[in-house]
């Protein structure tokens, strides 16, 4: 397929490096290709050959601290790897899930923790996922039930159970958001976050049977009083809360780019389907009844990939609030550009829109997810509406 290079333009700012890493990306990736993935995908696995190349190539901590066996770039270079990796067809959600967890790893772990995990993250070695999701509870962090009760010779045991843990077969651990058992000084009872293996006592996971067609499979996680390390808490008892928002803006920035990824994607394949079917002697290109809708759709997938990419530059400066604004307007932008340009790709290809042979329409429940998850849209028009606009809290 000859590359549009939608992904490589003119309209988003770039350094020459940043350039030079998106043309390295795209190579690596377009080596495995949509077809790879989707093997990858329709067997249960996980991509591990694509996966262990992006970490030897250095792409999977171009974000995180040299000292750490990172490349020491920001959130925009992360930003590009994700991006670069769906526009080839190969959109990586680990990538996405660890962007939160090393993040606050790097941001809030102690030494013990960044020298036992960043490292092995950067190099694709060590997976570690993130699970604060529960059934009763859902976006409402507050009500979370999965409890850290301390142990008398040191550490904790957690009880409880996640829903919705991504990845967790393929983690070597899961950072999980726990309540303390007993009140704080204040009468309430905080929130804490704690690093556990995957092979822990008292550890399990069921997978849920869902639409979604990734590697990333979802899972069920069950505590039932597995043993926490002292040394396995993440920055300080009762202040979990407070850590988690230190993965929240790069997981928002790097489901956007997945997003804006798979839109490329999908409007690169329209694209050259539309110049390449003819019908009444003329390429489908050239009615206005597809091209318009196509064309409308790169506009909405360039305008979220411009707030996209300002939010990761306001991360890297250190402007967190202004961040969380742009952020948040980025992930919900692009989670639509990315159901639209998607469905219209599949509208362009006809009745072979819906045949896996075009690389399409497994992606949909992906695209679909995008809307609600990581964060949902309407918890972003909560945001917007209260911290942009000045309203009062719904909820």
């Amino acid at each position: 397929m000859p590359d549009l290079k939608l992904s490589h333009s003119p309209l988003i700012p770039e350094t020459e490096e940043r350039r030079a890493l998106r043309e390295s990306v795209a190579a690596l990736a377009g080596k495995y290709g949509r077809a790879y993935f989707q093997e990858a995908a329709a067997r249960g696995g996980f991509p591990d050959e694509l996966y262990r190349d992006l970490g030897h190539a250095g792409f999977l901590g171009v974000n995180m601290p040299e000292e750490w066996g990172g490349g020491g770039g920001g959130l925009a270079d992360l930003a590009v790897v994700i991006e670069e990796c769906a526009a080839q067809g190969c959109p990586m959600q680990m990538i996405v899930i660890s962007s939160i967890t090393a993040s606050i790893i790097a941001r809030h772990g102690s030494e013990v923790l960044k020298e036992r995990w960043l490292e092995g993250i950067c190099s694709g070695e060590k997976k570690v996922v993130f699970a604060i999701t529960e059934p009763d509870a859902g976006t409402n962090t507050h009500n979370i039930s999965t409890t850290a009760t301390p142990s008398p010779g040191g550490g904790w045991t957690l009880t409880g159970q996640k829903y919705w843990t991504s990845g967790v077969d393929e983690a070597d651990a899961v950072m999980v958001v726990a309540r303390d058992a007993e009140p704080g000084p204040d009468g309430k009872r905080t929130l804490s976050l704690f690093l556990i293996p995957t092979d822990a006592p008292g550890f399990s996971y069921t997978v849920i049977d869902s639409a979604l067609r990734a590697p990333e499979r979802q899972f069920v996680t069950f505590y039932d009083d597995v043993p926490v390390a002292a040394d396995s808490i993440v920055g300080d008892q009762g202040r979990g809360l407070q850590q988690v928002f230190a993965g929240l803006n790069p997981e928002r920035v790097a489901a956007a780019a997945i997003a804006s990824g798979i839109a490329l994607y999908a409007l690169q394949r329209g694209a050259l389907y539309a110049n390449q079917r003819t019908v009444w002697s003329q390429p489908i290109g050239a009615h206005q009844g597809l091209s318009h809708p196509l064309a409308k759709a790169y506009i909405d997938v360039q305008q979220a990939r411009l707030m996209n990419f300002r939010a990761a530059e306001l991360y890297d400066t250190g402007q967190d609030a202004a961040c969380a604004e742009a952020a948040n307007i980025a992930k919900l932008a692009a989670a639509d550009a990315c159901l639209l340009s998607l469905d219209q790709a599949m509208q362009t290809h006809g009745g072979n829109g819906l045949s896996n042979e075009y690389g399409l329409s497994d992606l949909w429940f992906t695209a679909r997810m995008l809307k609600t998850a990581p964060v949902s849209r309407e918890m972003v028009l909560n945001y917007v509406a209260q911290h942009s606009l000045g309203l009062p809290k719904s909820y």
